[in-house]
C-alpha cells in the first residue's frame, strides 16, 4: 500500500517530498543498482588499465622515442584539461549521467581498436585526443551516478567502496593483459581492451535510472531560501581550500604521471622478454593495496581528517620516486609499486571526498570536480613531457629524483597552507 500524502489546513494533499531543508529520510538505492555501480566501476578499471603503461611498451616496441611518446601522452593530457571543467558541466546538466557514460565507453573501445590497428602517429594520436576527451566526462559520471543513489551522507562510505572495485579491476586486467601482452604481442592488449567494453555497458545498464537522483548527483541541496552565493559558479571556483587543494593535486600529478611509463621503458630496456610481464606486476601490486585500504581511508578521513592522510599520500610518492632512482634490479622495482599503492588509495578517495566538502550544496559538484581535474590534467601533461626530455637528456635517475623532489613540494604545500575541510555535522 502507498502512503498517503499528508494533507495541510484546508485538506489539499501536499506533495510527499520535503521542500525545505528539513531532514530527510535517506536514499535506499536497490542491491541490482549498487551491484551494477560496483561491476561498472570494475569493469570500467579494466578498460582503462589497457591505456597506462602498456602504451609505453607497446610504442617502444614500434621505435617510437622516449620524446615521441611522451609528445603523445601529453596531447593527450592537454585535451584532458581542456576537457576537465566543461566535461564536469555536461555531468551536472546532464538528464542522464547513464547515457552520458555508456556513448563515452564506446568511444574508449573504438580508441583501443584504432591503437591495435594502426601505431602511426596521426592515428595514435587522434585516438589519444579521443580517450581524453571520453574520461573527461567518466570521472565526474561516476561520482555524480554514485552521489545520485546514496545521498551525502553515505558517500564517504560509496567512495571507498568504488576504489576497492576500481583497484581489484585494474589489477585483474593487468594480469590478463601482460599474460596476453607475454604469450601473444603487446597489441593484444589492446584487443582485450575492446572487448572488455562489452561487459562495462551491461554492467551501467543494470543501473536503475530512476534510483539515481539528479538533484543529489549534482551537488543540489534543498533549502528554505537558496543562498545565491554557495550556489554562484564564481564564488565556488574562487573558494580558497579547493584552489588550495586543486594546486597540491597539480604537484601530484607532475610527480606522478610520469613514473610508471618511464619506468617501463626502462624495464623494457633492461628486460624485454618479461616486460610486460613485469609492468603486470606494476599494476597489480598498488592495486592490491588500494583493494585493502581504501575502505580504511574513508573511515580514517572522518576520524582523522583530510589533511593528515594527504600527507601520507606524498610522502609515500616522493619515496616512490627515490626508490625508482636507486633501484637497478627490475624485479625489485615491483615491490616499490606498495608506496604507489599508498598514495593511489589516499588520493582515490581524498579527491572526490575533498570536492565534496567544499562544493556540496552549490549544486556544481561536477563542475568543481572539473576544477580539480584541470590541475590534474596540468600536472599530468607536463609530467609526461618533462619526465621524458630529462630521462633522455640526463638519465631515468636524474629524472626519477627530479620527480620525487616535485611530490616532497606537494607535501609542504598541503602541511603549510591547506586547511582541512572535513565536515563535524
Amino acid at each position: 500500500m502507498k502512503p498517503i500524502p499528508p494533507v495541510d489546513d484546508h485538506g489539499e494533499r501536499r506533495s510527499a517530498e520535503p521542500v525545505s531543508s528539513a531532514p530527510r529520510e535517506p536514499p535506499t538505492p536497490s542491491r541490482q543498482s549498487l551491484r551494477g555501480l560496483d561491476w561498472f566501476i570494475f569493469f570500467l578499471a579494466d578498460v582503462q588499465t589497457g591505456f597506462g603503461p602498456f602504451i609505453a611498451v607497446y610504442l617502444t616496441t614500434q621505435k617510437w622515442t622516449q620524446v615521441e611518446i611522451g609528445l603523445v601522452l601529453s596531447i593527450g593530457g592537454i585535451v584532458g584539461l581542456i576537457g576537465q571543467m566543461p566535461g564536469g558541466a555536461i555531468i551536472d546538466a546532464a538528464k542522464s549521467e547513464r547515457l552520458v557514460a555508456g556513448l563515452a565507453i564506446a568511444t574508449i573501445g573504438c580508441v583501443a581498436l584504432a591503437y591495435a590497428a594502426m601505431p602511426v602517429f596521426p592515428v595514435v594520436v587522434a585516438a589519444a585526443t579521443l580517450h581524453a576527451a571520453a574520461s573527461c566526462v567518466l570521472g565526474p559520471a561516476i561520482a555524480a551516478i554514485s552521489l545520485g543513489l546514496v545521498g551525502p551522507l553515505a558517500i564517504g562510505e560509496r567512495l571507498g567502496r568504488n576504489a576497492r572495485f576500481a583497484s581489484l579491476g585494474n589489477g585483474v586486467a593487468a594480469a590478463v593483459m601482460g599474460t596476453a601482452g607475454y604469450l601473444l604481442s603487446s597489441r593484444s592488449v589492446f584487443l582485450v581492451t575492446f572487448l572488455l567494453v562489452i561487459p562495462t555497458l551491461i554492467a551501467l545498464s543494470r543501473i536503475r535510472e530512476e534510483e539515481v537522483d539528479i538533484r543529489r548527483s549534482h551537488g543540489a541541496m534543498p533549502r528554505e531560501m537558496a543562498d545565491k552565493a554557495d550556489t554562484n559558479i564564481w564564488h565556488l571556483v574562487r573558494q580558497g581550500p579547493l584552489l588550495i587543494f586543486a594546486a597540491s593535486v597539480l604537484l601530484l600529478q607532475l610527480a606522478n604521471a610520469a613514473m610508471l611509463p618511464l619506468m617501463a621503458s626502462v624495464v623494457t630496456t633492461r628486460s624485454s622478454q618479461w616486460a610486460t610481464v613485469l609492468i603486470a606486476g606494476c599494476i597489480i601490486v598498488p592495486q592490491a593495496i588500494v583493494a585493502l585500504m581504501s575502505p580504511t581511508v574513508g573511515r580514517k578521513a572522518q576520524e582523522w581528517g583530510r589533511r593528515p592522510l594527504l600527507l601520507v599520500g606524498f610522502g609515500a610518492l616522493a619515496i616512490r620516486g627515490l626508490l625508482f632512482a636507486t633501484v637497478r634490479d627490475p624485479y625489485l622495482l615491483v615491490l616499490v609499486q606498495v608506496f604507489d599503492g599508498i598514495t593511489a588509495a589516499v588520493f582515490a578517495v581524498m579527491i572526490p571526498l575533498i570536492v565534496a566538502d567544499v562544493a556540496f550544496g552549490s549544486g556544481h559538484f561536477n563542475l568543481a570536480q572539473g576544477v580539480v581535474g584541470t590541475a590534474t590534467g596540468i600536472g599530468a601533461s607536463l609530467s609526461t613531457v618533462l619526465g621524458g626530455y630529462i630521462s633522455d637528456k640526463f638519465g631515468s635517475s636524474t629524472a626519477f629524483t627530479g620527480l620525487a623532489c616535485v611530490a616532497a613540494t606537494g607535501l609542504l604545500l598541503v602541511f603549510l597552507v591547506m586547511p582541512e575541510t572535513r565536515r563535524t555535522t
